[in-house]
């Protein structure tokens, strides 16, 4: 028999009276209604006055500060501290130009807004020293914390920024970003994708298809593409069945200060390819990979008859007129990841012991689409 919608309506006030703000999908599935049917009495209900509304997020009338002492608080939740206060802001500080980091974005902007959290985003222009002014811009605002994804185009803005981020003052998260040990942001929380792993997944597709001469054409001015650059001569120079490897830059702006500045090879990566006879190549990041395909084709060289080919990044790399398999690191998971390491600081009660720091690795996927083919009888 279906329940009274007077009675769901008096069920859910009192879960709201006993143990404040729940999120919505929460609520729902302790009632055993679907999302949209609680959605609806949420709406109604704070219509007529009986509770809030957030993002995804119910709230009792009464201000969560104002809760009688000794009511329960939502799980995970210290006593002590409320899980939003209206109004409450985190910024989100990344570099303009960067679809990479937009999707962690998303997903970080998922999670702090079901917490009834508002979202201000701060885009970072190239120049040098940006996320420095912009999150001085976002503090001075009155945010309560900061998710922070430092463009860091050499390890020289690195070191530059260790110590400001060391001395934010509220809590803070860096997305993509492992600072080097021992720095004053050593110490923050961190979210990264295991671009070590990412690299494995590649170089093992490649070799499982019989390619033993590869090239990875891969950016230099993150700290990600560095880490690709890392991790592919480690394993490229480990795995015994890689007969030969090679490193190149994927655009001549891929490092940092003004193009050409270091190691870019004019006569492309075609040349560098049949000078090496390599068979596969790995490309970092999607758009560089996309024109690169390009340049290799109107060089003779075809994708995948001629070299197979694996992106990184996974943004558009499924766009290209050849689909690119592409090592996908989990972009929105890192935001979601992030933003809730941040949750957990915010709602530490005032005056308890910090938390412990935390670093968390994510491992990437393999998005196999065609670009590598088995290496023909006797290349490779």
């Amino acid at each position: 028999m279906r329940e009274p919608v007077d009675l769901r309506r008096q069920r859910i006030l009192a879960v709201l009276a006993a143990r404040g703000p729940v999120r919505v999908a929460d609520l729902a599935q302790e009632l055993e209604v679907s999302v949209v049917t609680l959605r609806r009495d949420v709406e109604e209900l704070a219509r007529l006055g009986k509770l809030r509304r957030g993002h995804g997020v119910a709230r009792p009338a009464v201000p969560d500060a104002a809760a009688p002492a000794g009511s329960a608080v939502p799980a995970g939740v210290p006593a002590g501290r409320p899980a939003a206060v209206e109004g409450d802001t985190v910024g989100l500080v990344v570099p303009e130009r960067h679809t990479y980091l937009f999707e962690a974005l998303h997903g970080a902007r998922t999670v702090l807004e079901e917490a009834g959290l508002r979202v201000a985003l701060h885009i970072t222009p190239q120049a040098g020293g940006g996320e420095r002014a912009m999150a001085e811009r976002a503090l001075a605002s009155g945010v309560r914390g900061l998710l922070l994804a430092p463009r860091w185009r050499g390890a020289d803005a690195e070191e530059g920024d260790h110590g400001w981020l060391g001395a934010l003052g509220v809590p803070a998260v860096l997305m993509e970003r492992r600072p080097r040990p021992g720095s004053a942001g050593h110490a923050l929380d961190s979210v990264c994708s295991d671009h070590w792993y990412g690299v494995h997944l590649a170089l093992d597709h490649l070799l499982s298809l019989g390619h033993s001469r590869i090239v990875l054409a891969a950016r230099d001015d993150s700290p990600t593409a560095r880490a690709l650059r890392a991790a592919f001569r480690e394993i490229a120079a480990a795995r015994p069945e890689v007969a030969d490897w090679a490193v190149t830059l994927s655009a001549p702006d891929a490092v940092p200060g003004p193009p050409g500045s270091r190691a870019w090879d004019p006569s492309g990566l075609a040349d560098l390819l049949r000078r090496r006879g390599a068979t596969a190549a790995v490309l970092h990041g999607d758009v560089d990979a996309l024109m690169l395909v390009e340049q290799l084709a109107e060089a003779g060289i075809r994708v995948p008859g001629d070299c197979s080919v694996v992106a990184y990044d996974d943004v558009v790399a499924a766009l290209g007129s050849t689909p690119l398999t592409a090592v996908a690191p989990p972009k929105a998971e890192v935001g979601r990841a992030a933003a809730e390491l941040l949750l957990h600081r915010l709602r530490q009660p005032a005056g308890a012991r910090p938390a412990p720091v935390r670093r968390i690795e994510l491992l990437p996927e393999l998005k196999v689409r065609g670009s590598a083919v088995p290496a023909a009888a006797g290349a490779g």
